[in-house]
């Protein structure tokens, strides 16, 4: 399968795994740094926060990495984009 151009790779469940505990760690180290800089966050600030900090984690294991080039910026940046706009539209909807 491929992504603009990007083949992506299948991750075990392994993977998966340490990709989503490190996403949940690095995002309460961000929510931490922020409380101890007395930078107020609104909780749904905080959601999106997860969803794109668990998206990179999770991206790096399909494959797609950020250093490796313009089209993995991009298929990063749109991936993003679009989870958190869906992530928008859920709130807006469950409001």
């Amino acid at each position: 399968m491929h992504l603009i151009g990007i083949p992506l790779r299948k991750p075990n469940f392994a993977e998966l795994t340490a990709a989503s505990i490190l996403a949940v760690g690095l995002w309460m180290a961000c929510l931490g740094v922020m409380r101890a800089a007395q930078f107020e966050i609104a909780s749904g600030d905080a959601g999106a926060l997860l969803i794109v900090v668990a998206w990179a984690c999770l991206s790096t294991r399909l494959g797609i990495r950020v250093g490796l080039g313009q089209r993995h910026l991009a298929a990063n940046l749109l991936v993003s984009g679009a989870l958190l706009g869906l992530y928008e539209v859920v709130r807006a909807v469950a409001i």
